[in-house]
């Protein structure tokens, strides 16, 4: 068995961790950072998530597990995807946890993704989760800078 491979990402957000907290748990705002997918389930502990989407014109359907959960603090789950051409068994499935930070008036999240299967893998996801936090900042800033100054 070879090594596994992980990415690790961290963004700046400036807006409350209560904000970040929810785009990371609501399905109406991850499917407006996140390429359209919809999140289907419960953020509970133990709870099954499903996602559905299209990616570059493909449907697609992905699973997910809550494995930890602490209130706008930690998010963990585990995640297999059919995009990713393995087979749904439990050694297949990515672990994705995010942890939210307060300095001062922003969030600093930062995501880590385990049990990538090669580095071209792990390239290809840590160019989506660019995106992806791209999206997020943009999404939650602008909400900030709006409401803000009204």
């Amino acid at each position: 068995m070879s090594a596994k491979f992980s990415n690790k990402k961290s963004v700046t957000i400036h807006a409350p961790v209560s904000d970040v907290w929810r785009a990371l748990t609501d399905p109406q705002l991850i499917k407006q950072y996140f390429f359209g997918v919809e999140p289907l389930g419960d953020w509970r502990e133990g709870n099954a998530i499903l996602y559905k989407g299209k990616w570059q014109g493909k449907k697609f359907e992905s699973k997910a597990k809550v494995l930890q959960l602490e209130e706008q603090k930690l998010l963990k789950y585990s995640y297999w995807s059919n995009m990713s051409g393995l087979p749904d068994v439990p050694e297949n499935y990515h672990i994705i946890t995010y942890y939210l930070e307060k300095e001062d008036d922003h969030t600093v999240l930062t995501m880590t993704e385990e049990n990538l299967d090669n580095e071209e893998m792990m390239e290809r996801s840590s160019k989506l989760w660019d995106m992806v936090f791209q999206n997020l900042q943009q999404l939650l800033e602008k909400e900030i800078y709006s409401t803000s100054h009204r």
